[in-house]
């Protein structure tokens, strides 16, 4: 069994078993408020080895946000060896957030939580899902695609794309927006064509970062990606998605193609 909690039930009515550790877990989620009142969570769901929270701060609080992560995280050890666990430390080192912007939907963040364990239901039992997708539709257009289908519902996605007219500090700016999403599970959507969009997908795909990979290459009936690319398929890191340009000529109109189907993407 997992850290926090094993996998049960089906696709459609999966849930987390937790254990001891992920008992306290909860519990310490839940009583998050009596570190500092104003302190509300809305949604959080416990994995086999991860949490999600999403945390409302209903008023300016006199610490950053992380001092009270940080003492749920103290907290959750101490109650743990308490009740006979190890002595070691139950958490990684720091944590992953993200602010809710406006163009994302709370409702479509909360669902994004709760469904985490169906996700990885369908991922243990249906593989194909991960593979060959076709007549996948977007935009009112049909395509082609390999890969992680469900990549396309995490709600924190990020177009890449470097024009020519960007300053060096327009540059540096996206440079670290794009990792930061890279870095905490976002997912980063281009056909990375430029150099310079071919340097942040190599420094994402560094930190294992989520991929919707956008190409000009024609999907046929056993079409597989080659190396990276398939290996980061099969690991569930990356969606390709075709968009039906024949032949492998860059072409000026093809370009601008694929940034707009980027872009349609990032919009959902």
């Amino acid at each position: 069994m997992s850290a926090f909690g094993e996998l049960r039930g089906g696709i459609e009515d999966a849930y987390i078993e937790k254990t001891k550790l992920g008992k306290i877990i909860e519990n310490n989620i839940h009583t998050l408020h009596k570190l500092n009142p104003l302190l509300e969570v809305i949604q959080y769901v416990i994995m086999p080895d991860h949490i999600h929270f999403l945390l409302f701060v209903t008023d300016t609080i006199e610490k950053p946000i992380g001092k009270y992560i940080g003492m749920m995280k103290v907290r959750v050890g101490q109650d743990f060896r308490a009740a006979g666990g190890c002595a070691g430390p139950v958490f990684e080192k720091n944590f992953d957030d993200r602010i809710l912007h406006k163009r994302r939907s709370l409702s479509t963040i909360v669902n994004y939580i709760r469904e985490n364990p169906r996700r990885l239901a369908v991922r243990r039992a249906r593989p194909e899902y991960f593979r060959r997708v076709n007549g996948l539709e977007i935009g009112g257009r049909r395509y082609a695609a390999y890969g992680n289908i469900y990549l396309l519902r995490n709600p924190f996605c990020e177009q890449v794309v470097v024009h020519r007219r960007d300053t060096e500090a327009d540059r540096a700016a996206d440079r670290e927006r794009w990792l930061y999403t890279a870095s905490n599970g976002g997912v980063l959507v281009s056909p990375f064509i430029s150099p310079a969009e071919k340097a942040i997908r190599e420094e994402a795909e560094a930190l294992n970062a989520k991929i919707i990979l956008i190409t000009n290459e024609p999907m046929p009936a056993r079409y597989k990606p080659a190396g990276r690319d398939f290996e980061s398929c099969e690991a569930g890191r990356m969606l390709i998605i075709s968009a039906g340009f024949p032949g492998k000529e860059l072409t000026h109109e093809c370009c601008l193609a694929m940034n707009g189907l980027a872009a349609e993407i990032v919009r959902r």
